[in-house]
């Protein structure tokens, strides 16, 4: 990029250079300057603030008829009859309500850290039982709980579903799911959880993947900036000194996740999905110098409706036959020989020579690992 730049600059006139020099010089600057650089925050969590998750279990009520069928889901009528029985109706004992516009639901969410009571979440509402859609529900008031069995969250609105679908004279057509839906601020927060950023006068800062040499460039940018502040506890943690005030610690800790730090080069590694035959590489991926022989074999299989008619004074019945014809063929593999790569774009082609579909790919790379020719992990998922 830089070199571009400079080869601009060669055909401006010299009077542009002369008024816009200084601009021109910013430039080349800025794209010389280093393309790795990512802010702390988003190269690492604080220790101790995080989101809790939280469940709940309700009744969505105000379906077209696409509600729960209560004799193959009595824990939906159950439901409905405590309802009921709070809010002062009695229910007859042993009377079968067929009802079709009450859904029974499972509510999620998560409390995001530093909530304070009556601030609003969202939601996620999914059916439990057989009910055909939830387009159109109201979600009825629903305690949300933690992992303590406590109370921290109320729950309750009208649910948007994604999805779409009709269904006429025994054809149906569907897109997405319509069994699941979110309710933006559905939920009002009751009750806090408290949340330390500082633990014994320290600020712990997690890397989102363990890197030796990421953590110890967050070492030196912060060492560079407070000095004796910082230390490398792992390939994963760096300790931060907190200051000793603590109405200093939330401004301190927004100064440290605005630095720009240099992510250090990932490990070299190959991600296999055997189910889809997806093949994903980074760029520090390379080969060696190796040879490769790839052919395939296929089989065919074909088959022909054909009836059996017999004469006319024969006496016997007309009987369809069916004729199968089977295939083998493979095709000729020749060797061909992959030259060193020294970056992604050489890899990518090198293997786009052998003609090979993703799906083949997985067993080319295995062996090319096995050969010692794949400088890279290689990861099956």
């Amino acid at each position: 990029m830089m070199m571009a730049t400079l080869q601009i600059l060669r055909f401006l006139p010299a009077r542009w250079l002369r008024r816009f020099g200084m601009a021109a010089l910013g430039i080349t600057v800025l794209l010389s300057g280093p393309a790795c650089a990512e802010r702390l925050q988003d190269l690492a969590n604080l220790q101790g603030v995080r989101g809790n998750q939280l469940v709940g279990y309700g009744l969505v009520v105000g379906l077209d008829g696409t509600g729960d069928q209560v004799t193959q889901t009595p824990f939906t009528q159950q439901s409905l009859i405590n309802m009921l029985s709070r809010l002062g109706v009695t229910v007859p004992a042993g009377n079968n309500m067929q009802l079709k516009n009450v859904a029974a639901v499972m509510v999620t969410a998560t409390l995001p850290a530093f909530a304070r009571p009556g601030q609003g979440m969202d939601v996620v509402v999914s059916a439990m039982g057989n009910a055909k859609s939830l387009r159109g529900g109201t979600l009825l008031m629903t305690p949300l709980k933690g992992a303590d069995n406590q109370v921290y969250a109320i729950a309750q609105g009208n649910i948007l579903v994604g999805g779409a679908g009709a269904s006429a004279a025994g054809s149906s057509v569907q897109v997405n799911t319509l069994n699941g839906g979110r309710i933006n601020q559905g939920a009002t927060v009751e009750r806090t959880v408290p949340t330390t950023i500082a633990q014994d006068g320290n600020i712990y800062f997690e890397m989102h993947s363990t890197n030796f040499g990421t953590a110890e460039n967050v070492t030196t940018a912060i060492n560079r900036r407070y000095p004796g502040s910082a230390t490398l506890v792992d390939g994963r943690v760096v300790r931060v000194r907190a200051p000793s005030d603590p109405s200093q610690i939330p401004v301190f800790v927004a100064r440290l996740e605005d630095m720009e730090i240099t992510r250090a080069p990932a490990p070299a590694k190959v991600v296999i999905n055997a189910r889809t035959g997806s093949v994903v590489m980074n760029q520090n991926v390379t080969i060696d110098e190796v040879a490769v022989a790839h052919g395939n074999l296929s089989v065919s299989i074909s088959q022909q409706n054909a009836v059996s008619q017999p004469n006319a004074f024969a006496g016997g019945q007309t009987t369809p036959v069916q004729n199968a014809s089977i295939q083998v063929s493979q095709d000729t593999g020749t060797i061909k020989r992959l030259n060193s790569s020294a970056n992604l774009a050489d890899v990518v082609r090198a293997l786009n020579t052998l003609g090979a579909t993703p799906q083949d790919l997985l067993a080319i790379l295995q062996a090319m690992k096995a050969a010692g020719a794949l400088r890279a992990d290689l990861e099956i998922i």
